[in-house]
């Protein structure tokens, strides 16, 4: 059973959590009450619509994702917490812009955020049980059916935008977000109800796979995030040379985002590049074999696509890049992998390169530009 709050102890207990949440890491928290219910129409269109691709877990949850009570029984508050992941210095459009390089997603270039973050939870969770002296905890991060940027929208952390990301008025969009679901009757925060993306579409725009079917609509199969990294098989020939040197994830959706330009460095070391992946280049990458994988990914949310999709992805960014004797030869070498995946892309790329280099020498595949792009909603960042 919850610990009853007087109003004297609540607003202790906030204080005290405004001081944990500063000293694991936190860069922000705030509760919100369990009221979903208007996400849930949305989901289950979205859903309906094949949207969610081979994310088969999607359907599965069903509505249970926008019911927290359904998931942790009694629950009826939810502690959402945000922790900033942007490295500075890691020049995302000049790697965007060097066909050569393979470009990782600005949150996959440390360690993996998913155990930081829960292990953190955790320990918050605990030391709000033993002041509130009672009380049931559960730690969420990306590990359950759960609508966390709905959650925290709800409890008035930012608001869900055009591109489907949760938007911060004073932090932009790079960071992650954790939730503890706890019926303790913590008073919830006021929600975000106002969306101020105004006019700007930027962030549709710039889609390289023109994955956005309209605003606040995700197509996940022509995202580049979901085929480099939730997708096992092979990526759609038609959205290959679309994809550019984007080999995990993609970011351009935020780049773009002119509120970004409040977004806070991460302060974590341990959301710190790694084995120098935020400047690599296409070729190094794919000569790494599998036990070299292994290890430059040991602890990284990278590993999770195994060196197979690892391969194949680098094998569409080799051959969307320069036509050289270098890719072409570092190709070559895997024309005989086991895997039938691997095989299939490489020979893709090897095609592709040699078409270039016989049409048009020392062309590359088209990148879609977005340097000095930097559009302004109608209600402009203050």
């Amino acid at each position: 059973m919850p610990s009853l709050l007087t109003p004297q102890s609540h607003a202790t207990l906030r204080q005290q959590i405004d001081g944990w949440v500063q000293t694991l890491g936190f860069s922000q928290w705030a509760v919100s009450d369990i009221r979903l219910e208007d996400h849930e129409p949305y989901l289950q269109k979205w859903l309906d619509a094949g949207y969610h691709g081979s994310m088969a877990y999607m359907e599965r949850h069903g509505m249970r994702r926008a019911r927290p009570a359904e998931l942790v029984p009694d629950t009826c508050r939810v502690i959402t917490v945000r922790m900033n992941y942007l490295a500075a210095d890691t020049e995302p459009l000049r790697v965007l812009g060097s066909p050569e390089k393979a470009y990782i997603s600005r949150y996959a270039l440390g360690r993996d955020y998913h155990k930081l973050m829960r292990k953190r939870l955790a320990q918050l969770a605990a030391l709000i049980q033993e002041s509130a002296e009672g009380g049931q905890y559960r730690a969420f991060v990306d590990s359950a059916p759960v609508l966390e940027r709905a959650l925290a929208e709800r409890a008035g952390m930012g608001w869900i935008a055009k591109n489907t990301m949760l938007i911060n008025e004073r932090a932009g969009s790079w960071f992650f977000l954790g939730e503890i679901y706890t019926d303790l009757p913590l008073a919830a925060d006021t929600p975000k109800t106002n969306k101020h993306c105004g006019s700007c579409s930027a962030c549709l725009e710039i889609c390289p796979t023109q994955a956005f079917v309209g605003p606040f609509e995700l197509d996940a199969r022509r995202c580049i995030s979901y085929l480099t990294i939730e997708h096992h098989g092979s990526i759609d020939p038609a959205l290959r040379p679309l994809m550019g040197n984007r080999v995990f994830g993609c970011d351009d959706c935020q780049l773009v985002c002119p509120w970004n330009k409040f977004a806070q460095h991460t302060t974590e070391a341990d959301f710190q590049p790694r084995h120098g992946l935020q400047n690599s280049e296409l070729v190094a990458l794919f000569l790494w074999d599998e036990a070299t994988f292994l290890t430059r990914t040991e602890g990284s949310a990278i590993r999770r696509i195994g060196h197979e999709r690892w391969l194949r992805n680098l094998a569409v960014g080799l051959g969307n890049g320069p036509a050289t004797e270098h890719a072409q030869a570092a190709l070559a070498t895997r024309l005989d992998h086991p895997s039938a995946l691997v095989r299939e892309h490489v020979s893709w790329a090897l095609s592709t390169l040699r078409a270039r280099a016989k049409n048009a020498p020392g062309s590359t595949a088209a990148l879609q530009p977005i340097h000095g792009y930097h559009p302004t909603p109608d209600d402009s960042p203050p």
